[in-house]
């Protein structure tokens, strides 16, 4: 199994350097990951870092909190897209779905969907947060607004990634739409736990301490 095609190489610190970006971008072209994860600052450097390469750019809207007001989010993922994105995670509005306003929270979403078209979107739900219920509200939410990820996690809050969530949001979402999970993954043992229950996608940090372990045990 190539798991580096299952990693989005992640670094969305807010200390983050060009140095450290730089960095990341080269890591990644070295494992082949099929993405890197980024704050959108760094989007123009990441476009000449990885040009020529089959390396992606994800970034993040509304990061980490979910709670601007859904324009923003909106103006967030084109502009981003304009700087040269392939794929946007932006953040569940936390609050309205606790709130049960699921109206809101479904325009949320199909709103930035609409404004990004075919690109990709991947929703985080930040399930540390979030009741069995809630998990299920808000991934019945995202297949109805056609997103095309549900994500676990910002690994901002409280945990990250569980099976149990994961396996909670696979039974909701089936095949219709994909999963990442992140947060806490940073071991070859974990991200093949999650990729046998059908996550097609992992965030982590770790990526290259994740694919070292796997070429050690080759």
């Amino acid at each position: 199994m190539e798991l580096n095609k299952y990693i989005d190489h992640t670094l969305l610190k807010a200390t983050a350097t060009e140095r450290d970006i730089i960095d990341l971008c080269n890591e990644a072209k070295k494992h082949k990951f099929f993405s890197v994860c980024i704050n959108s600052c760094y989007i123009p450097l990441a476009k000449q870092l990885l040009k020529g390469t089959s390396v992606k750019i994800c970034t993040v809207v509304g990061f980490p909190l979910g709670a601007t007001a859904t324009d923003t989010k909106v103006f967030e993922a084109k502009q981003a897209i304009e700087a040269g994105a392939h794929e946007i995670d932006m953040v569940i509005n936390i609050g309205f779905l606790k709130s049960k306003n699921y109206v809101e929270v479904f325009k949320d979403i199909s709103d930035v969907k609409r404004a990004i078209g075919k690109t990709t979107l991947k929703v985080i739900l930040e399930i540390s947060e979030l009741s069995k219920n809630d998990i299920v509200k808000a991934c019945e939410i995202c297949l109805d607004a056609k997103a095309d990820f549900v994500k676990t996690s910002t690994g901002f809050s409280k945990s990250g990634a569980t099976l149990t969530a994961v396996k909670i949001m696979k039974k909701i979402v089936k095949n219709r739409l994909k999963i990442k999970a992140s947060g806490g993954i940073g071991d070859l043992d974990t991200a093949q736990k999650y990729i046998d229950i059908g996550v097609n996608r992992i965030g982590t940090s770790k990526g290259i301490a994740i694919v070292t372990e796997q070429m050690s045990e080759a």
